[in-house]
């Protein structure tokens, strides 16, 4: 049986809230998080928990608000911006 590791619970909320308090539609924020090989499909199932990103595109999150990758993926750390 294999092993499931642990995801963090409000990762989908948070990174949704980073693109609609930033106002950008999807294509926009793939522009702006300036990661390779991401397109909006990947972005909709990010935001709906479906998948989660790479390391490199919650590192590309965190720098476009300024914040720690921690804030992002620990649920005990609110999302201040």
């Amino acid at each position: 049986m294999p092993h499931k590791r642990p995801r963090p619970k409000h990762l989908a909320a948070k990174l949704r809230r980073i693109r609609k308090s930033l106002g950008l539609t999807q294509p926009k924020l793939i522009e702006r998080l300036n990661v390779d090989r991401i397109s909006p499909p990947y972005i909709c199932q990010y935001e709906s928990g479906r998948t989660e990103p790479t390391l490199l595109v919650l590192l590309a999150y965190a720098r476009l608000i300024g914040v720690s990758v921690d804030v992002l993926i620990d649920d005990e750390r609110e999302l201040e911006f």
